[in-house]
C-alpha cells in the first residue's frame, strides 16, 4: 500500500531534466515550426492593408494669415464699440474666433465626409456597389483623427490622418487641412456680410433718423421766424427792442428782435437749410464705407502650422518584425507540443 503511494508521489512530480531533454531532441520541430510561421506571418503581411499616418498640429492664425478678413471685421468691431461699448466687451480676439471655427470645420464628421467625397483618393476605390463604398467611406472618415487642445495634457490641437502610402498621408493631409480651412473662411465670409448688411441697415435707420430730426427742427424754426416776422411787420418794429440774444429769446418773443433782422435770419435758414451735428456727419461718413460692402481676398488661412505635415517614415501596419516575432513564438509553443507528444506516443508504444 506504501509502495503504490510512493510509486503514484514519482508520477506527479515534473521531470525537469527530461522536458528538457525532450524539447531538446524535438528541437528541429520547434525551430522549424517557429521559422515556417514566421515566413508565413511575413508572407501574409505584404497581403494585409499597409496604414502611413501623417501629423499636422495647428494654432491659431497671425494677422498676416487673416489678410483683408482682419480689417474687416475689425472695422465691425469699432463700429460696435462706437455704437454700443457695453455689447463688445467680452468678445475674443479676431484671430481666436477665426481659429474656433477653423477647428470646429476640421473635427466635424460633414468637413471629413465631404473632403473624402471630392477626393479622387476616394473615387479611386470605389467598387460601383452602395453598400461597399458607404464601408469604404466609413472608414476613410474614421481613418481622420483630430485631438482637441487640453490645457493639461495636449498643448496645441492635433489631426492624423492615415492612409495605404506615405506619400498620399502627407498629401491628403494637407489638402484636407486646407480644405477645412476653406470651409472655416467661407462660413467665416458669410457671417461677416450678413454683419455687414445688418449694421449698413441700422447705419441708414440712424442716419434717416437724424435727418427726419433736422428737417422738422428746421421747418419748426423757418416756421417761428416767419410768424414772429410778420408779427413784427404788424407792430411795425424795425429794430430790436431786447437785450436778450436771439438764442435765449423764446419762440413768443422773437418778433422783438426787429424786421431786418427776422427777415435776414429767415433768408439764412432758407439758404443753410437744415442744420446737423457732429454726429450725423460721422454717421454719413460711416454709411458711405459700408455701403461699398466687404472686400475680401479669395482665400485667407484661418490657421497656422506648428508641425507640418510629411511624408511619415514608420508604417503604423502592419508591423512585420513584431508579427514575425509573434508568431514565430507561436509556432516555437506548438513545435513544442509536437515533440511532448511524440514522446509520449513512443513511451506508450513501448
Amino acid at each position: 500500500m506504501i509502495r503504490n503511494q510512493n510509486d503514484r508521489d514519482i508520477e506527479n512530480e515534473l521531470d525537469i531534466r527530461g522536458l528538457c531533454c525532450t524539447l531538446w531532441k524535438g528541437k528541429f520541430w520547434i525551430a522549424g515550426l517557429a521559422v515556417l510561421f514566421a515566413l508565413v506571418a511575413l508572407g501574409s503581411s505584404y497581403l494585409m492593408k499597409q496604414e502611413w499616418s501623417s501629423t499636422a498640429i495647428t494654432d491659431r492664425p497671425t494677422v498676416n494669415n487673416l489678410s483683408s478678413y482682419f480689417s474687416q471685421a475689425q472695422f465691425l468691431r469699432n463700429l460696435d464699440m462706437r455704437t454700443a461699448p457695453p455689447l463688445d466687451t467680452g468678445r475674443p480676439p479676431i484671430s481666436d474666433e477665426s481659429y474656433n471655427e477653423f477647428v470646429m470645420q476640421l473635427a466635424a464628421y460633414d468637413t471629413r465626409r465631404d473632403f473624402w467625397l471630392q477626393s479622387p483618393y476616394y473615387k479611386q476605390r470605389q467598387e460601383n456597389d452602395a453598400r461597399a463604398d458607404a464601408v469604404l467611406l466609413d472608414d476613410l472618415i474614421n481613418d481622420i483623427q483630430f485631438t482637441p487642445r487640453d490645457a493639461t495634457k495636449v498643448p496645441n490641437d492635433i489631426v492624423k490622418l492615415t492612409a495605404e502610402d506615405a506619400a498620399d498621408a502627407n498629401k491628403l493631409l494637407r489638402q484636407y487641412v486646407d480644405f477645412a480651412s476653406q470651409r472655416a473662411a467661407q462660413h467665416l465670409y458669410d457671417e461677416l456680410q450678413g454683419a455687414w448688411a445688418a449694421r449698413t441697415q441700422s447705419m441708414k435707420a440712424q442716419v434717416k433718423r437724424q435727418e427726419e430730426v433736422a428737417q422738422s427742427i428746421f421747418k419748426r424754426t423757418v416756421n417761428n421766424t416767419g410768424q414772429a416776422l410778420k408779427i413784427a411787420q404788424q407792430q411795425n418794429i424795425t429794430k430790436s427792442v431786447t437785450d436778450t440774444p436771439a438764442e435765449e429769446l423764446p419762440d413768443s418773443d422773437m418778433f422783438l428782435l426787429g424786421v431786418p433782422m427776422l427777415k435776414a435770419r429767415l433768408e439764412l435758414l432758407q439758404a443753410s437749410g437744415p442744420g446737423y451735428d457732429l454726429d450725423y456727419d460721422q454717421n454719413r461718413a460711416m454709411l458711405s464705407t459700408l455701403n461699398v460692402g466687404p472686400t475680401l481676398t479669395a482665400k485667407f488661412q484661418t490657421y497656422r502650422y506648428l508641425r507640418t505635415p510629411e511624408e511619415p517614415v514608420k508604417r503604423d501596419s502592419p508591423r512585420r518584425v513584431l508579427l514575425m516575432i509573434m508568431w514565430g513564438i507561436v509556432g516555437g509553443l506548438i513545435g513544442a507540443g509536437v515533440a511532448l507528444t511524440r514522446r509520449k506516443n513512443k513511451r506508450n508504444t513501448l
